[in-house]
């Protein structure tokens, strides 16, 4: 519509830089982003909870390293569509969460090399306890005090 208004009203497309014409194309509506942030969640949590049920299968460990690890980065992704990649980037490397992400990616690559290289699957094992933990240490990044509350939390179990 907005490509129609420009050729009525006699605006070129020549006129436009070569970058608003790219995102002018690359643009999504809110509700375009919201349904595929949902298929993108829905299909990470899908995928998790599948390599969960793999790990119980004869030599499942290897399928459960790479469906869990592929949930969670499709579960992680799902934020670009709502915020835009680059602004995604910027805020998982801000100065709160930068080691949280970093954390989290190293397990993700750890998670399958022990799966799929090193062949330990206690080693799979704990790498996928840590990249869930340290994803929900990232998420708690976004609500303000949880991380604090979640430390309260945990001090008052221990002590």
């Amino acid at each position: 519509m907005e490509k129609l208004r420009r050729v009525l009203s006699g605006q070129d497309d020549e006129e436009q830089g070569l970058t608003s014409q790219v995102l002018d194309g690359a643009s999504l509506s809110f509700s375009t982003r919201l349904k595929w942030f949902a298929v993108c969640f829905v299909s990470g949590v899908f995928f998790s909870i599948l390599g969960t049920g793999l790990l119980w299968l004869p030599g499942g460990i290897k399928l459960f390293a790479v469906f869990y690890t592929f949930g969670n980065i499709a579960a992680l992704a799902s934020t670009c569509f709502l915020m835009g990649p680059v602004k995604q980037l910027k805020k998982m490397f801000e100065s709160t969460r930068w080691l949280a992400t970093v954390v989290m990616m190293l397990c993700f690559v750890f998670t399958l090399c022990a799966a799929l290289w090193w062949r330990k699957k206690g080693l799979a094992v704990l790498f996928c306890i840590l990249q869930f933990l340290s994803m929900t240490w990232y998420s708690l990044s976004y609500i303000p005090y949880a991380r604090d509350a979640a430390l309260k939390c945990c001090s008052s179990l221990v002590g």
